[in-house]
């Protein structure tokens, strides 16, 4: 589904990431871990399309994708969720999450201001949905709240839900447990391994190894920039460089 060939991006001559491959399949939860500094959120942002690659090229559902901006690779299949917390100030919770919407419902303005029947629909039908994905993420009880005042761990699940409302074929999380309590992360959790079983492909950029190692079919390890192990969880445990990496083991 995503394939990535040789990115490299550099910022002041230094390499935040150099060479980089790798390849996510179909259905698979992809992780990719390392220690800060890294590289792991600038890989996320070459592929998000929010920084542009020196070099590499990168290709969603077999489209070269490196020269599109977000909202094209979004209208492609692409979701992501961001480590910092971004709701629209003003709005409920559930018009927040409702924006996800926003490249699939067809009505125009003309429509939307007539109330024409087509614009009619598409309402009906992006309020159930949207309140579907707020009951399966938790949020349902906040729907009508203004979405500023969701604790953090509730901001994250709102993005995660707006996220679902496009129907991706890929999800993207950077960092999604950052800054989240123990009831939090195992909640994050379980719903990431709901959605694996629904065969929704995912792409985890995540530094806690034993978050990722739990939800990943497979896990990269950058370091300084550069991929230095790729394989299974138990694969990448065990490996020295990743121990001396990562862990600050000796190999």
């Amino acid at each position: 589904m995503l394939t990535v060939t040789g990115l490299a991006r550099s910022f002041g001559g230094v390499y935040a990431v150099r060479d980089v491959s790798l390849a996510v399949a179909d259905g698979e939860v992809c992780g990719v871990i390392g220690p800060n500094g890294a590289g792991k959120s600038t890989l996320f942002n070459l592929i998000t399309g929010h920084l542009t690659p020196d070099r590499g090229r990168i290709s969603f559902l077999g489209h070269r994708v490196d020269g599109l901006p977000p909202h094209r690779r979004a209208r492609l299949g692409m979701s992501i969720v961001f480590q910092a917390a971004r709701v629209f100030r003003g709005m409920t919770v559930r018009e927040n999450v409702m924006v996800g919407m926003h490249s699939r419902t067809g009505a125009g303005f003309v429509s939307a201001a007539l109330r024409l029947p087509r614009h009619r629909r598409d309402e009906r039908e992006t309020t159930a949905e949207t309140d579907a994905v707020l009951q399966r993420v938790g949020l349902a009880d906040w729907a009508d709240r203004p979405a500023d005042l969701l604790p953090i761990g509730q901001q994250r699940a709102l993005q995660l839900a707006r996220a679902l409302c496009a129907r991706p074929r890929l999800l993207l999380l950077d960092e999604p447990a950052s800054g989240l309590r123990g009831q939090e992360r195992e909640r994050l959790a379980a719903l990431v391994e709901e959605l694996r079983a629904d065969g929704l492909t995912i792409l985890l950029i995540e530094h806690d190894v034993a978050f990722v190692t739990r939800l990943a079919d497979r896990v990269v390890v950058l370091d300084l920039g550069q991929v230095i192990a790729d394989g299974s969880p138990a694969e990448v445990r065990a490996d020295p460089l990743v121990l001396a990496a990562y862990l600050g083991q000796d190999s």
